[in-house]
């Protein structure tokens, strides 16, 4: 096929275009802007638009498919090409959905975890030899790309989340799939710009329930009780087809975790109470598939984590700088959470990046009350410019302390300014935990 991609640097958009050009496809894509990693990606694959920006001439009959990204307005010169000449336009989730209609399809949805789930799927079925394709929002050890699809696969893992598939298709993604079996790690509040009330949010999982087909497997976290309800109430009576899961038995001896599934015991380089569940998960899924508890416990004893989830920058005898993508509530207490659990004694110093709409809203802050409740010091960064752009009005460190509960709260506006902070927060036996869906303004986290 003859593919263009419009917004081709969007993360799963340009690894999308990468696979189906290594597929064979005929794929061309642009847009504004484009950003390392995808900037090099693309043009180690010799799929760079040779100018930024967009160009209507670059939309001729000729094309069958127009892969349509969020990054695209509804008046792109090259969408309005597209739909005068009457072409064929389709989000992401929609192309992945025609092109996989014989495959069994399997998506992991829920507010957090999403990526960590599908990555450790992933892992386990490499190691088990199976052929597979899988779309995941995050470069994972093993995989040299997030996204394979080809035609001879038969099962296909996805990472769905909720937020809307293009501007044109304001459905959430992970309705647009149609899975065979759906992972639904927990429901906590997010997207405020797209859903600006929790109800709205929570609506959004019940309609993937009520989507599903009556034979669709249903895994959802059980330790989330307005989760629970609805799997109960939107899946077939008699319940055949609903798996759930919780945190499973584990413990934690000189800093090491050890999980026990089913009777059998593992030593992890994962951690965290989170991790512990997202396993769990990952197992109901792998146990349908048919792989044994034995098989799948080895393999999660090498799995180290999806990039920027827990990732370790750099480490000495006696200071440790962890990146983590947390930047929603639950993510963030979690994540804080996990490392206290991991490293009892040491001075943890916890920075947070709040950049995304939901987390700007004055409206939406105070759902972060006591997320950095367990960090000896609690470091928050906002770029006045991530703001401006939004058109959002400024916020105070008074707005902060009293959403996130702390008074001793430290308040940063320059990125400069984090190094100084940080290193004064250290007391020689040090655990610096930098968390952000964003990168800090550009700091180069190795210097810490």
């Amino acid at each position: 096929m003859r593919i263009h991609f419009i917004a081709v640097g969007g993360s799963i958009m340009h690894s999308l275009a990468i696979a189906l050009h290594q597929a064979g496809h005929q794929v061309t894509g642009s847009d504004d802007q484009i950003y390392d990693p995808a900037r090099t990606k693309l043009d180690k694959a010799g799929l760079l638009p040779d100018k930024d920006g967009w160009d209507a001439e670059r939309i001729t009959e000729d094309i069958d498919v127009i892969v349509l990204g969020m990054h695209a307005f509804e008046d792109n010169p090259e969408l309005i090409r597209a739909t005068i000449l009457g072409l064929n336009i389709v989000s992401f989730p929609e192309f992945i959905f025609q092109q996989s209609q014989n495959k069994h399809r399997i998506v992991i949805a829920g507010s957090y975890g999403k990526t960590t789930i599908t990555s450790m799927i992933m892992h386990v079925l490499k190691s088990e030899g199976r052929n597979f394709n899988y779309l995941v929002g995050a470069n994972v050890p093993g995989f040299e790309n997030s996204v394979k699809l080809d035609e001879d696969a038969p099962t296909l893992i996805v990472e769905g989340d909720e937020y809307l598939s293009s501007r044109m298709d304001r459905r959430p993604k992970f309705l647009l799939y149609q899975p065979h079996m759906v992972v639904i790690s927990g429901i906590s509040w997010d997207h405020i710009n797209v859903f600006p009330t929790e109800d709205e949010y929570v609506d959004q999982f019940a309609f993937l329930l009520k989507s599903l087909e009556k034979a669709a497997v249903v895994i959802y976290n059980e330790n989330d009780q307005r989760l629970t309800n609805l799997a109960k109430k939107y899946v077939d009576e008699d319940r055949q087809y609903l798996h759930p899961f919780g945190i499973p038995s584990y413990k934690v001896k000189g800093g090491q975790y050890e999980i026990k599934i089913k009777g059998e015991k593992q030593k992890l380089q994962v951690i965290g109470k989170h991790n512990m569940a997202n396993i769990a998960a990952a197992w109901e899924v792998c146990d349908l598939l048919g792989i044994e508890v034995v098989d799948f416990l080895k393999h999660m004893a090498t799995f180290t984590g999806a990039k920027s989830r827990m990732e370790t920058v750099s480490e000495t005898e006696n200071k440790l700088v962890i990146k983590d993508y947390a930047h929603a509530p639950a993510k963030v207490q979690a994540t804080v959470e996990a490392v206290r659990e991991r490293y009892k004694k040491r001075n943890l110093i916890a920075c947070v990046e709040l950049h995304t709409f939901s987390s700007l809203n004055k409206e939406f802050i105070p759902l972060y009350k006591n997320t950095l409740k367990k960090a000896d010091y609690k470091i928050i960064f906002i770029d006045p410019h991530a703001l401006q752009k939004r058109r959002m009005p400024a916020i105070s460190r008074e707005d902060l302390v009293k959403a996130f509960g702390d008074k001793s709260l430290i308040y940063l506006t320059e990125s400069s300014s984090i190094e100084d902070t940080i290193r004064k927060c250290q007391t020689g036996d040090d655990v610096i935990l930098m968390m952000s869906s964003g990168n800090f303004d550009g700091l180069n986290l190795k210097n810490l």
